[in-house]
Formats: structure tokens, sequence, C-alpha cells
């Protein structure tokens, strides 16, 4: 098992912009700085690392997952109700 908190399935929050308090699934990893997400309720983009926070929860997809294919490993996981949750995220 990989070590990085931003492994591909990692369920996340986003923390800035329109989403922010959304989740989402870690669908690429692009470069050093930015991931490319996708969610029930976040549009599939990319993002920098610092503006998400990884979460415990894991769902199984392969790298690059079509919206379709993280959809359905999100109901597979059971975790369609905590994606369509939205957190307060607190201004530091």
């Amino acid at each position: 098992m990989s070590k990085n908190v931003y492994d591909i399935g990692r369920v996340c929050v986003k923390t800035t912009g329109r989403e922010a308090g959304k989740h989402c699934i870690i669908v690429d990893i692009i470069d050093k700085n930015y991931l490319l997400i996708d969610g029930l309720t976040v549009r599939r983009r990319r993002v920098n690392y610092n503006h998400v926070e990884p979460l415990e929860d894991m769902v199984d997809i392969k790298k690059g997952a079509s919206h379709k294919d993280v959809e359905a490993a999100i109901t597979k996981a059971k975790l369609t109700e905590m994606m369509n949750q939205v957190i307060s995220i607190p201004i530091s």
C-alpha cells in the first residue's frame, strides 16, 4: 500500500473556490502540483494539491477513470450520501 495521502481513488474535500466544502475523488495525479478530480457534485477538473483536503475513505478506480466509472465506484462503496453533503469550511 502506498504511503501517499494523494492516491488515486482517495476521497477529498475541496477547500477553495465555488465548490468549497464538496466531496470529490482523485482520478489522476498530473504532476507535483496538480491532481485531476471528479465527483457527484464536483465537476471534473485539475486542482492544486493545496486546494483539497484528503479524507480516510477510498474508492476502487483506475487511473484516469471516466465519470461513469467514478459514479459506479462511489455507489459500490456506499458513499453516495456522504459525497452529496457539503461541509462548512472555516475561514482562517
